[in-house]
């Protein structure tokens, strides 16, 4: 419980190395966690070779801990092994459409948490990155990625050069919802943001970004109409050429 409380995004590492039983075991972890009719359609990428993580850090636009970071894992929605031992054992696989698509996104992502909370019990730091699915249609050519499989998210691991203070978050009731879902008034949104708005971090952001608030921050500068258009685009023309969104 202290792991899961206590997490932050590390995005400075040391170049130590993890050893393979400790990294054994938190793909182990992930293997366990829960998944669509323990089907497990998804793979992790494990990358180590410095190369190929170059090669990644382009991908997920030169950010630093890519590099830094000894342990790269891509976590991918993968329909492809499940459809070939379905083609082997003579069974008619259906899962090239857009519910096993999201079936699948779920348990990478469910396995990609468990993967996270093992590695920080380990005293090692994690950053997912976001970046992932702007970028499918590379992080695909690089991993050599085929057909029926494709990268929803990715994690750096490695042990952390930089011990940075706890993100906020949140209040319960700005995500909690109780019997039903109850919409959220003005009033309710100026309490549920008020915290967030007026910490100090948010205050700089602001002046640095010449804006009115925090809000404006998130739709004109970090997550723009025009590239949210661009990428989402991108995205669905890779999906259909991994063989997803087929029916």
């Amino acid at each position: 419980m202290d792991t899961i409380f206590n997490h932050k995004s590390i995005r400075k590492y040391k170049t130590d190395t993890i050893d393979d039983k400790i990294l054994e075991k938190i793909l182990l972890a992930g293997t366990r966690a829960s998944n669509s009719g323990n089907m497990q359609v998804y793979s992790m990428v494990v990358t180590k070779d410095e190369n190929i993580r170059k090669q990644l850090h382009g991908a997920h636009f030169g950010q630093n801990m890519v590099l830094e970071a000894p342990v790269h894992i891509t976590f991918c929605a993968d329909i492809n092994r499940f459809n070939k031992w379905c083609e082997q054992g003579n069974a008619q696989p259906v899962y090239d459409n857009f519910l096993w698509l999201y079936n699948a996104t779920i348990d990478a992502v469910l396995a990609s948490q468990n993967v996270c909370i093992e590695a920080e019990s380990h005293g090692l730091g994690v950053c997912y990155l976001g970046t992932t699915t702007y970028m499918a249609d590379k992080i695909i050519e690089i991993l050599e990625l085929p057909k029926g499989v494709i990268p929803v998210t990715s994690i750096v691991v490695g042990y952390p050069d930089e011990s940075p203070e706890l993100t906020d978050r949140l209040p319960l009731n700005g995500v909690v919802h109780f019997e039903k879902y109850n919409n959220y008034s003005s009033d309710s949104i100026k309490d549920i943001y008020a915290e967030k708005e007026n910490l100090p971090s948010t205050k700089k952001l602001i002046a640095e970004n010449e804006t009115e608030n925090l809000a404006q921050i998130f739709t004109d500068k970090r997550y723009k109409k025009d590239d949210n258009i661009h990428f989402s685009k991108s995205f669905l023309e890779t999906l259909k050429k991994q063989g997803f969104m087929n029916q």
